[in-house]
């Protein structure tokens, strides 16, 4: 164990990184939800609603003024979980007594994110506008609430959760297998030295190494292929976005985490440290990206470690194309991200192997 310094890293590293990440990081009760407001009734009844909502710490506005185009558009991209909608009489009716609907429109693709938030706005009715209703309107307050809060769940509306949980799977299996087979293969050829044979041949080392790590494009290309088919035809996930455009954006994801297991490759002495090493980006991959835990119920540090990982990304692509219908405008913004992963693990890698090489 003093001889393998690496294993023994990887035997206290690894049980760190999850109690860290478990204990600070994990939270399945998510609060300062962004909100987008369309608030044409700009009355002083409506904006005690929204005070309400804010101060549950549930309900973040970061569009306090959208129109009702941009909020969909904003909840359509990811940008917002809920639109809060208020009509255009809104405290008129109050005053009457009409009971008029207050509706929160939901991004329903992750059940856990929103669940506790819909309960909350639906409590806030009956007390909200205690403070308001006073005087005149003071008759209004016993019984039941002065407005009816309607909740419309989009996307998701049954909340079924293995169309949150299976999309997601097919970042989390191309994340595994590409970088840990990678990884594997790569070491397992330093190892019985036919890389050297191979270097020994007119070709240059960056058509070796594409060489080795084009064919596993085409395998992760199939796994593509069985998972969407799975997802259809066993889980029902409806598909609502273009197929084709999401095998295309599903490229420069299988390139970021090949990248990652060429670097670990470089890095690795043997089979069990490129194992080892696989494990230390898989592990954050699935626990900060959104898949198991709602990430914006994670803490601001652990959002930016989050960001950096390439599957974070990929989980607002897969969703968006399957279950929003998104096309390449309200998912391109991911895309960035990912390519510069990709762009600064392969040149890292690439310059590691060639250091190997001398």
């Amino acid at each position: 164990m003093r001889r393998d310094r690496a294993t023994f890293a990887m035997i206290i590293g690894i049980p760190l990184i999850q109690l860290i990440l478990f204990g600070f990081a994990i939270n399945t009760n998510p609060r300062n939800l962004p909100t987008a407001i369309v608030n044409p009734d700009y009355s002083d009844l409506s904006r005690r609603i929204l005070v309400g909502m804010e101060n549950s710490t549930y309900f973040h506005f970061i569009a306090p003024s959208a129109t009702e185009v941009e909020a969909k558009e904003l909840l359509k991209r990811g940008k917002v979980q809920f639109i809060v909608n208020f009509p255009i009489n809104f405290s008129h009716d109050v005053v009457k007594g009409l009971k008029p609907s207050l509706l929160l429109e939901a991004d329903a693709t992750d059940p856990a994110a929103t669940s506790r938030a819909l309960n909350v706005f639906t409590e806030l009715a009956s007390t909200v506008l205690n403070e308001e209703l006073v005087g005149p309107l003071e008759k209004l307050s016993p019984g039941s609430p002065p407005y009816q809060p309607v909740v419309h769940a989009i996307y998701n509306p049954l909340a079924i959760t293995s169309f949150n949980i299976v999309p997601g799977l097919l970042g989390v299996v191309l994340t595994m297998t590409m970088v840990i087979i990678t990884a594997l293969v790569l070491t397992r050829e330093f190892e019985r030295g036919t890389m050297e044979n191979l270097l020994a041949t007119p070709l240059k080392p960056l058509e070796v190494m594409l060489g080795k790590i084009i064919p596993y494009i085409i395998v992760g290309y199939a796994q593509v292929a069985i998972i969407l088919t799975m997802a259809k035809f066993v889980f029902g996930v409806p598909m609502e976005g273009n197929i084709f455009l999401l095998f295309i954006l599903c490229l420069p994801f299988i390139a970021a985490n090949l990248s990652v297991g060429l670097t670990f490759s470089t890095l690795a002495s043997n089979q069990l440290q490129a194992v080892q090493g696989a494990m230390f980006f898989f592990l954050p991959s699935i626990l900060l990206s959104g898949f198991m835990f709602p990430f914006r119920g994670m803490p601001e540090w652990a959002q930016w470690i989050g960001n950096v990982l390439p599957l974070t990304h990929f989980l607002v692509i897969v969703r968006g194309i399957l279950l929003k219908g998104n096309g390449f405008l309200d998912v391109w913004q991911e895309v960035i991200p990912i390519s510069l992963f990709t762009l600064v693990v392969m040149a890292t890698g690439f310059s590691r192997y060639r250091q190997t090489l001398d």
